[in-house]
């Protein structure tokens, strides 16, 4: 799982490709050391913050929620990122997850 739950929301492990042709989810990614990453294309290019705007705003898209939902606690300028999803864990909010991990 590219997610950990915890009290007050989830952690989100996302592997951005910028400059993509479209924004897109592209499955699971596992690193070196075998940790899997949800991999999301943008079309944005990397520089002043825009491609981290876009993920913000792609993923309270797809999730159906306000950006203000979303932080990203590191990877400002890495392509790995953790984000923080600030909401009350449930099981339809696991289920939402889970097909985007299982989405392509």
């Amino acid at each position: 799982m590219f997610y950990e739950k915890n009290a007050t929301g989830y952690i989100l492990r996302i592997r951005v490709t910028p400059n993509s042709s479209k924004c897109s989810v592209g499955g699971v990614f596992k690193d070196a050391s075998d940790t899997d990453f949800l991999k999301i294309n943008l079309n944005t290019v990397p520089e002043k913050g825009k491609a981290n705007q876009e993920l913000i705003k792609y993923l309270s898209k797809l999730l159906n929620c306000s950006k203000s939902s979303f932080q990203i606690i590191s990877g400002q300028t890495d392509r790995y990122k953790k984000i923080f999803y600030e909401i009350s864990p449930a099981p339809e909010i696991e289920n939402a997850l889970n097909e985007l991990e299982n989405s392509k």
